[in-house]
């Protein structure tokens, strides 16, 4: 022990350089910081199932997992069209969810965004001629994006998300005054 002491007093205390910030912290906080300028606030999104075969939602709830840790980013979602930002919607629209959709999108505050996961959603998929349909989500609401794919990837619902925020050709502003960087 007193030889340890005595090698500390001599040589003194080393310390490294603290590390870098890793790449992926930086882009997270690149990410939240967009969206902190853009919205103010976390971006919050109102999932909606249109009659679709919940392949959609699973891929949907695994961007909760810590793996690819939505919440993380910034982004969260919300049972309230109320407090929702954006509308993410699976499935063809069936013919008794149309008016529930309508009511959810108008429900939602302004400025408001619709995301149109799986390739039901988007093109209407098997279901498109069916009777029981009304085809794809843009024969009921606008759609900002679409994110096909049977079921798409959760890394697919990710980039088509962020593509959602950072949208050029209708930007999401708390006010639609402020300039677009």
């Amino acid at each position: 022990m007193y030889q340890t002491l005595r090698r500390i007093v001599r040589i003194g205390i080393k310390t490294e350089d603290a590390p870098a910030p890793a790449t992926e912290d930086v882009v997270v906080a690149r990410l939240q910081e967009r969206i902190l300028r853009t919205l103010g606030r976390a971006l919050t999104i109102r999932h909606v199932d249109a009659g679709s075969c919940n392949a959609c939602e699973l891929e949907a709830q695994a961007l909760s997992n810590p793996y690819y840790n939505l919440e993380g980013l910034g982004i969260r979602h919300v049972a309230s069209p109320r407090h929702a930002d954006a509308l993410m919607v699976t499935g063809p629209v069936s013919k008794h969810m149309a008016i529930a959709l309508k009511r959810t999108y108008d429900a939602m505050p302004d400025p408001k965004l619709v995301i149109a996961v799986g390739e039901c959603a988007c093109t209407g998929g098997i279901f498109a001629n069916s009777y029981a349909t009304l085809g794809p989500l843009s024969n009921v609401l606008p759609i900002d994006v679409a994110i096909p794919g049977c079921p798409p990837s959760p890394t697919a619902l990710l980039q088509g998300i962020l593509a959602a925020i950072t949208n050029p050709a209708r930007p999401l502003h708390a006010d639609p005054r402020s300039p677009v960087d």
